[in-house]
C-alpha cells in the first residue's frame, strides 16, 4: 500500500481556485511594519558601539538606524570585521565608503565593492584595486548593470 496520494484534475483545479493569494513583499512590510525608531533605540545603539566585544560592534555597524557619528567611528574601528560591517551597510554615507575604498584590509574594500549605494568615484578607484579579488568583484558588479 502507497501512502502517495494523487489529486484527480478535478481536485487540483479546486486547490489552486481556493489557494490564498501571494502578497509581494511590499505588501507583506505594510501588513507588518517595523516599530517606529525611537531615542532609546539610537542610545542603545550608541552603548553598544562602544563595547569591548566586537561582534557586538558588528550589529550596531550593520543596523540600518545607525547614526551617521556612529558609521565614521566604527569605520575606523581596529577590528576589520567591524569595518566590513560599515562597508556592506546599505546606509552607510558616501563620504564613509570613500574612504572605506582604501582601507587596508581586501575584505572591507571587497564589501564596499559590492554596496548598492557605493559612489562611481570609489567605485572606479576600486576597479584599479591592488588585490584580483576586489577587482573581480567590480567586475561581477558590473556584469549584474549589464545583464
Amino acid at each position: 500500500m502507497s501512502c502517495i496520494r494523487f489529486n484527480t484534475p478535478a481536485q487540483r483545479e479546486a486547490m489552486r481556485k481556493y489557494a490564498p493569494a501571494m502578497l509581494t513583499a511590499e505588501e507583506a512590510a505594510a501588513l507588518h511594519p517595523s516599530p517606529p525608531v525611537t531615542e532609546s533605540k539610537i542610545r542603545r545603539l550608541r552603548l553598544l558601539a562602544t563595547s569591548t566585544n566586537p561582534k557586538i560592534r558588528e550589529s550596531v555597524a550593520s543596523s540600518y538606524n545607525t547614526p551617521a557619528d556612529l558609521f565614521e567611528t566604527l569605520a575606523a574601528d581596529p577590528d576589520e570585521g567591524v569595518r566590513s560591517c560599515v562597508a556592506r551597510n546599505e546606509a552607510t554615507p558616501c563620504d564613509i565608503l570613500r574612504r572605506l575604498a582604501s582601507d587596508s584590509s581586501e575584505q572591507v574594500r571587497g564589501w564596499v565593492a559590492v554596496n548598492y549605494f557605493v559612489p562611481a568615484d570609489a567605485m572606479e578607484q576600486l576597479a584599479n584595486d591592488r588585490s584580483k579579488t576586489v577587482r573581480s568583484l567590480v567586475a561581477w558588479k558590473g556584469s549584474l548593470v549589464d545583464a
